[in-house]
């Protein structure tokens, strides 16, 4: 089956403070974003017509833009205002939303301080990142051969375009080779991340999970550390090593996309999605599904 061509796609797309036809949505071959990776972007999730976490993305979007040395001349209140009309107009209720914001035209060369800034946001039909049947059996991951870069070198704290050039490759690697995806290791050989997830470990009952200093700390991490909390259970954020993976008995990944899935195994070795998996996922599910049923009471 031909992969979905998502500049065909029937709807509208919010560019630059209006509502546009989808297939008008454009920009130019040379804009900066587009050359020199100065473009920022968010992943949510709307559910029964309502998106998850919807300030806190917006807020993310933002500081992300700062630290790439760009300003998006819209508020917080206007990029929530603006996601919640797409949705709407759209009529998905059950969607994936993408804002997006990049450096223009008008200067090509690496120093663009002059470029208009300009914000995108987009909505579509997008089914949970992987087969729904394997999320809980649990998906299988590659060992990624690029690594997440040292924070000195890179802006990690930005959910920026330019960042996930490794994680293309590597999950492109992964697949070919079998696997639904790859866990990415630091530049200093410590367990990281998924190629668009956080990941984390169960053993003895306790939940272990990477420390996010030079990878996102995902919203849908933070919000899963605070099911999990409600739970009781203990959650442990630490550096983790290869050499102890063999000590977990579950393992699971978390994401916008991804939402909660469990994870099988990981190159040479192996886990049991258990009941902390599934305790989880269901918790999350609940959580998410919660807002929209709220506001239509």
């Amino acid at each position: 089956m031909a992969a979905q061509s998502y500049d065909r796609l029937e709807g509208v797309i919010w560019y630059d403070g209006k509502l546009v036809p989808w297939q008008d949505a454009n920009l130019h071959v040379l804009s900066h974003g587009l050359h020199y990776a100065s473009c920022v972007f968010e992943g949510e999730r709307a559910y029964n017509g309502k998106i998850f976490k919807t300030a806190e993305h917006a807020e993310r979007l933002k500081r992300s833009a700062q630290i790439l040395d760009f300003e998006i001349p819209y508020s917080v209140a206007d990029i929530v205002a603006a996601k919640q009309q797409v949705v709407d107009k759209n009529g998905k209720r059950e969607a994936y939303v993408r804002p997006v914001a990049w450096r223009g035209s008008e200067m090509m060369g690496v120093s663009a301080q002059s470029n208009t800034i300009h914000l995108a946001i987009a909505s579509w039909e997008w089914p949970s990142y992987f087969d729904p049947e394997q999320r809980l059996k649990g998906i299988k991951l590659d060992l990624a051969e690029y690594r997440r870069p040292d924070p000195k070198t890179a802006p990690c704290r930005a959910k920026a375009a330019g960042l996930y050039m490794i994680c293309t490759i590597s999950k492109h690697r992964a697949e070919r080779r079998g696997y639904a995806d790859a866990m990415m290791l630091d530049w200093e050989g410590r367990v990281a991340e998924c190629t668009g997830a956080n990941i984390f470990f169960v053993k003895d009952g306790k939940i272990h999970t990477p420390l996010a200093d030079c990878f996102l700390d995902g919203l849908t991490r933070q919000t899963v550390i605070g099911l999990a909390k409600k739970r009781g259970f203990e959650v442990i954020e630490r550096r983790i090593l290869p050499d102890e993976l063999t000590q977990f008995s579950e393992c699971f990944i978390t994401g916008s996309a991804a939402e909660v899935t469990a994870v099988s195994e990981i190159a040479q070795w192996n886990f049991n999605p258990g009941g902390i998996t599934k305790t989880l996922m269901d918790d999350y599910t609940a959580e998410v599904n919660a807002l929209g049923k709220a506001a239509a009471a």
